[in-house]
């Protein structure tokens, strides 16, 4: 049995603002055709396949036409809730999905209740355990003494060996988890899961089944031969704009786990980061090749420029964030209000912040301004 494990769409999330749809459709749509030229039978899909509990219409089209896209394909499809799911809407109808192929593990009463596949060597068991949350589940799974995450995924594991154990010899095993395994690396893109305890579970919570199928971590990665985050489709901060986005292609023999590759994924718009003064951003010819990008900038000029985003647009249309470092500014320490403020005027600490906010003093006309205004404010204290 060839499985494809992919995870972590987010479908519906933006990138700094810019909508993503489009190209959330363009690289899930890939994933249709690898089904085909691979020959894959099941799509295993770990967690946060929207990126908001209640997604938009659009949202759930593209995840429509996505779903779709792999079924036609001929894949067969397990697919459990993550921590930006909504586990009871993205579980509605799942024994009606069933019947057209789309199993949704998305209750934690049914998460040792496998999908239950054949190929020529048996059964595989494909087990499903939605995000637990710690608190609730901690008494829905009937463990009040267990504490964060590793306690309530240490239930569900007991649980789904529990059942493997009654299995025929030879049965094949894959679990689907939506954590974060010791030993992974974040992103600054994942939201946390550190709500009702420590969010780390050690990959030990994991043993006994022939392949983990890991959610949550954006950046595809192998902690074991048996356990790996696929990552997300695309990118969704800058921190990922080296990361090589895929999947795994998994295969199932006789004997359990035979062969795991690694598909890359394509780029429907890539990211880059710019560093420099906003004059050179705007002329150099070595950006030219960028505009089609989604762009980071650091803008380095002495005084902050002005409308400097709106000018970075003009000549880079997916410019999306900006950040303003004058060279040779201040160190970045940060004082404390009182240190700030000690011993300075009101006129004074009002020049500091605006050489501070914008790396120039205030012109003459400015510091009249300012003194006006620090004027009218203590007449209206003691009226």
């Amino acid at each position: 049995m060839k499985l494809l494990h992919t995870s972590d769409w987010h479908i519906g999330r933006t990138f700094h603002g810019a909508d993503l749809l489009a190209e959330q459709e363009a690289v899930l749509g890939h994933l249709a055709e690898l089904v085909v030229t691979e020959s894959v039978d099941v799509v295993l899909v770990s967690g946060d396949i929207y990126d908001r509990a209640v997604p938009s219409a659009e949202a759930v089209r593209v995840a429509t036409t996505a779903l779709g896209r792999l079924r036609q394909a001929g894949a067969k499809l397990v697919m459990t809730p993550g921590n930006h799911d909504s586990a009871p809407r993205l579980g509605a109808f799942a024994e009606f999905a069933a019947a057209g192929g789309l199993y949704l593990r998305a209750t934690i009463d049914g998460l040792a209740e496998p999908v239950l596949l054949p190929d020529e060597h048996g059964e595989v068991a494909l087990y499903g355990i939605p995000y637990l949350e710690p608190e609730p589940a901690r008494h829905a799974l009937g463990v009040p003494e267990s504490r964060g995450h590793t306690g309530v995924l240490t239930e569900a594991m007991r649980r789904i060996r529990a059942d493997l154990a009654g299995r025929p010899s030879g049965t094949r095993s894959v679990v689907l988890a939506h954590a974060f395994v010791t030993g992974g690396e974040p992103t600054e893109s994942e939201r946390t899961i550190a709500v009702g305890g420590v969010e780390q579970v050690s990959g030990s919570v994991f043993d006994g089944v022939d392949y983990v199928a890991l959610g949550h971590l954006h950046g595809p990665q192998t902690l074991a031969e048996h356990l790996r985050y696929s990552g997300s489709p695309l990118a969704y901060s800058f921190s990922e704009t080296r990361q090589r986005k895929s999947v795994w292609l998994v295969d199932l023999d006789a004997d359990g786990l035979a062969e795991v590759r690694r598909h890359e994924l394509p780029v429907p718009r890539r990211l880059a980061m710019l560093r420099g003064e906003l004059a050179d951003l705007l002329s150099d010819p070595a950006h030219d090749d960028l505009t089609e990008h989604f762009l980071s900038f650091t803008v380095t000029d002495r005084v902050r420029p002005i409308d400097a985003m709106r000018k970075l647009r003009e000549r880079f249309p997916y410019a999306v964030h900006m950040d303003w470092q004058p060279e040779g500014g201040h160190d970045g320490a940060v004082l404390k209000y009182a240190e700030a403020v000690r011993g300075r005027s009101d006129v004074e600490i009002t020049r500091s912040f605006l050489e501070d906010c914008r790396g120039s003093a205030p012109s003459e006309r400015e510091e009249r301004l300012v003194l006006a205004a620090l004027g009218a404010a203590g007449r209206e204290r003691e009226v």
